[in-house]
């Protein structure tokens, strides 16, 4: 029996083609294959999921006036397509907000490892709002780099753009530390935002967590920011700083 089975094994083995995503494509017709995995698909592959995570919860100390700072994102949909929602802003804790920006985005699946997004902005600050189109790539990239860029064009014809970049390097397998950094660029001045051309500012931290559960992490870091040509002009006559390094605490969630 057992001879007879590993005999036919090595039949279905050998007569399969070498392309063949497994053994029934040798025996049955392509498109009901097609159809097969199409239903597999359906019914296993595009089931609806979410996830949402704040990433950074944060205290900054800054130049002696201290910072709240939110950094958070989450998704709804299925393998290929999502519904994408990401916010980020801070706030003074003398003073109120400072600055804050929705995204709601559609995304897709252009890889394993990367999505393309596009969808809208809202920004609300002390100061202008301003809404933007937004397109972007979102992604894990070679050597596990956590890659999120984005290009913005405002409904004033205002065109900015954003990279963000980050490395989890596992000390323990709950004990991580985290290197970050952030670039800004914008295509014209926007005095009115406070925005030089160029690189507008530019930002890098580290983070050490420690991840008392996967979805709950305290962490303890340094973060230097500072903004850069014509940009640090206009902060320097608002009668701010140009520049400022923080240490900051915070939490990690994820749900």
């Amino acid at each position: 029996m057992i001879r007879f089975a590993l005999t036919a094994l090595l039949a279905v083995v050998v007569a399969a083609p070498a392309d063949a995503q497994n053994a029934a494509d040798a025996y049955y017709d392509p498109q009901e294959m097609a159809a097969a995995r199409a239903m597999l698909r359906h019914h296993h592959g595009e089931t609806p999921a979410w996830f949402a995570m704040a990433d950074r919860l944060e205290y900054q100390s800054g130049e002696g006036d201290p910072l709240f700072l939110w950094d958070a994102q989450g998704w709804y949909g299925g393998d290929v397509n999502k519904f994408w929602w990401k916010s980020e802003g801070e706030t003074a804790f003398k003073g109120g907000l400072e600055e804050a920006e929705v995204q709601a985005l559609w995304s897709r699946a252009i890889g394993r490892y990367f999505d393309f997004q596009g969808g809208v902005r809202r920004d609300v600050r002390d100061g202008p709002d301003r809404t933007y189109a937004v397109l972007g790539v979102q992604g894990l990239a070679p050597y596990f780099f956590d890659i999120d860029a984005a290009a913005f064009i405002s409904g004033h014809g205002e065109a900015t753009a954003r990279i963000e970049v980050e490395y989890d390097l596992l000390l323990t397998q709950r004990l991580i530390f985290q290197p970050r950094t952030e670039i800004n660029l914008s295509a014209q001045d926007v005095p009115e935002l406070g925005l030089g051309s160029g690189l507008t500012s530019a930002e890098a931290g580290a983070r050490l967590r420690y991840e008392i559960r996967r979805q709950f992490a305290p962490y303890i870091g340094v973060s230097w920011r500072r903004d850069a040509g014509r940009t640090a002009d206009f902060t320097r006559a608002a009668g701010g700083a140009p520049g400022a390094v923080s240490l900051v605490a915070g939490v990690r969630l994820w749900f």
